[in-house]
């Protein structure tokens, strides 16, 4: 008893360092099958340490945000669990082996007759799947499908987070151009009280103009306070994103002054073929379609024969107390085929439901394509629209800063009213905040149409033209 229970702890031993040995040399993915995931976000070159201090571009914002974000990792995990699933289809192509031990003692005890006997053995057994109709490859296709599904899945969530960034930034810095105009818009204010004052001084206007001037005045103090509490939650917004602390935003560089390009407004069925032809969820969907093709085949072939290989060797020896062991020694082969002839209907159900996958998944397929050249749309136009709208905010911001010149200067000399100058100061003060916003709006589409193209990527920032190729 005791020599087989230390006979099957010195197999159990050899296999457990077997096991590591075959770890330690990197067999752990005897497949390759991690080669098949994308690489993950945070263990790429562009991780770095954001630089302290040092003012950051967008595309600085972008890369923190790829790079630290929870969205990136949860996407790229189940990337890598559907990679296993591959790898667990792909074993099939393989062999397995069982190795079993064991030992045994018994004692019997018959009036005064005992009789002491030990039996040991141990066995090795094989088995290989020829053929099963197809099975065991429509089984592989489907993970691998699966695999590719969960690619363009995490990629997708991948462009989501890159928009929710570009967002971020540009509402940080839009905020901050926000601050910056009403602080102007301040200074107007400002000064014409300070005219409106001079005037009242000298006699050539009355108090009502100094009393509306401060109103004004008050307004402009209390709108840029409100803007500088709505640029500091853009701030703490935009670290989020970055997966920092609120309190940790960084300084951000200004825009580049860039305008509205004609190149960028291309003809939008080129646009709708670009995205039929690239958005990952689109070929997410793809490869769902291919994947429920292969269940069904899988199904269907495991109602049909399968045809094995089998071998086993086994080893015993026994001996009554006192006696020496005899040996006992055993080899087989055989090549078994198993045939289902009924399994309760089994196979018909799991067919249906699999025939039934492949129609959703069409279904849904045939969805997204209607949905995603509904979103081409609409962010092609918006992006015209917003274009048009910049440009008429340009002109708009320069009419009012000469308007507002003009009647601040007549006032001044005596032959304009302080109405005027309240009126043209609201107007600048109006255009220079519409001038903010469509700068930020333009922006935002033109990225948001780069996104619903599935264009957008780090190399996309370096283009002035998102959608070039």
């Amino acid at each position: 008893m005791h020599r087989s229970l230390r006979s099957g702890l010195i197999l159990l031993f050899a296999l457990t360092q077997a096991v590591r040995v075959t770890f330690a040399a990197g067999l752990d993915d005897p497949f390759s099958t991690r080669e098949g995931v994308a690489p993950d976000p945070a263990g790429r070159q562009i991780c770095r340490e954001l630089p302290a201090g040092k003012p950051l571009a967008l595309v600085d914002v972008v890369e923190a945000a790829l790079c630290h974000n929870p969205q990136t990792r949860a996407a790229w995990a189940t990337a890598r669990a559907q990679a296993a699933q591959l790898g667990a289809s792909e074993s099939a192509l393989l062999p397995s082996l069982t190795v079993q031990g064991s030992g045994r003692h018994d004692t019997s005890r018959t009036a005064s007759v005992t009789t002491v006997s030990n039996r040991r053995s141990a066995s090795l057994s094989a088995s290989y799947l020829l053929y099963n109709f197809g099975g065991r490859g429509a089984g592989i296709e489907n993970a691998r499908e699966l695999l590719i599904a969960a690619n363009a899945s995490a990629d997708s969530t991948l462009q989501s987070l890159f928009l929710s960034a570009v967002k971020a930034y540009f509402g940080a810095l839009s905020a901050e151009a926000s601050v910056r105009a009403n602080l102007a818009s301040e200074a107007s204010a400002q000064e014409s009280m300070v005219a409106a004052e001079t005037q009242v001084a000298v006699g050539t206007a009355t108090p009502a103009d100094a009393l509306q001037a401060r109103t004004a005045h008050a307004q402009a103090v209390f709108n840029r306070i409100q803007a500088q509490g709505n640029a500091r939650s853009a701030r703490g917004t935009l670290a989020n994103v970055m997966g920092l602390k609120p309190t940790e935003a960084p300084p951000l560089l200004p825009l580049s002054g860039q305008r509205p390009n004609v190149a960028m407004e291309k003809d939008i069925n080129h646009l709708i073929n670009l995205a039929l032809e690239q958005r990952p969820d689109l070929e997410a969907a793809n490869a769902r379609i291919k994947a429920a093709k292969a269940s069904i085949a899988s199904n269907r072939a495991s109602g049909l024969p399968s045809v094995t290989l089998d071998g086993a060797l086994t080893a015993s020896d026994s001996a009554a107390a006192g006696s020496s062991y005899i040996p006992s020694r055993n080899a087989q082969v055989s090549i078994n085929l198993t045939f289902p002839l009924f399994t309760g209907f089994d196979t018909t159900y799991k067919v249906r439901a699999a025939e039934a996958q492949l129609e959703n998944s069409t279904a849904t397929r045939r969805q997204l394509a209607n949905q995603v050249t509904l979103e081409v749309w609409q962010a092609y136009q918006n992006l015209r629209t917003q274009s048009q709208a910049l440009r008429s905010a340009d002109a708009l911001l320069e009419s009012a800063n000469l308007s507002n010149d003009l009647n601040l200067g007549r006032y001044k000399a005596g032959v304009g009213t302080i109405l005027d100058v309240l009126s043209s100061q609201s107007a600048l003060a109006s255009a220079r905040q519409q001038h903010v916003s469509a700068l930020y709006n333009w922006n935002i589409a033109r990225f948001s149409l780069a996104q619903t193209i599935g264009m957008l990527n780090l190399s996309a920032l370096e283009r002035r033209d998102l959608m070039g190729k």
